[in-house]
């Protein structure tokens, strides 16, 4: 897998803003089947910073319904915190 297969998106949310702030810490959206060294080598590569620790849990998706007896389910997806090294920083605009 390439690096944009790896890292779907960046979660822009309060809680991953605070955790920006205080603890340099950024929310992405990860591949289901990537492992931790792979989205390391993939945030390091996209936005060229040096990542120190890496989280990952995976999300279950919510059973939703919509005016409709027939219940839908939001895809699962795969949640990775990244911790970067101090003074680095990832501009998201």
């Amino acid at each position: 897998m390439n690096a944009f297969e790896v890292i779907k998106t960046v979660r822009l949310t309060e809680k991953g803003t605070r955790q920006g702030e205080k603890y340099n810490q950024y929310t992405v959206v990860a591949d289901r089947h990537a492992n931790k060294t792979e989205i390391r080598q993939a945030v390091q590569e996209l936005f060229k910073v040096k990542v120190t620790k890496v989280n990952t849990l995976n999300v279950h998706g919510k059973l939703r319904r919509q005016r409709t007896t027939q219940a839908g389910k939001a895809p699962d997806w795969k949640k990775a915190i990244v911790t970067l090294k101090e003074g680095d920083k990832i501009v998201l605009t």
